[in-house]
């Protein structure tokens, strides 16, 4: 929605189209983190940093994944991962903040 040429879209506002305020809004609802997604991920792919990529968090993703192929590694994710239980809430909330700054909310 926000790749539209000027022109196209100073003609959908002037023609009773979606404001900028509206259109910011449907896409931070498009764009948004949500928490049950994160702690889902956490569940089910949490020994290999799945909640981590959902939440934008590549390079902790990539090592918890590298770390859970091996034992040592492995007992080492198991704690990493009961640690990011606590920590999710915050992550998705930054991760909100940020959506909402780089839309200009």
């Amino acid at each position: 929605m926000t790749d539209l040429p000027p022109g196209i879209r100073h003609h959908i506002n002037q023609s009773g189209g979606l404001s900028n305020d509206a259109r910011v809004l449907m896409l931070f609802e498009a764009n948004k983190k949500t928490a049950l997604v994160a702690y889902l991920l956490w569940f089910f792919l949490g020994w290999f940093g799945g909640h981590n990529f959902y939440l934008g968090r590549t390079g902790v993703a990539v090592a918890q994944l590298l770390l859970s192929l091996t034992v040592v590694g492995l007992i080492i994710t198991i704690v990493w991962v009961l640690v990011d239980a606590f920590l999710i809430p915050s992550w998705v909330r930054q991760q909100n903040n940020l959506l909402a700054a780089q839309l200009g909310a």
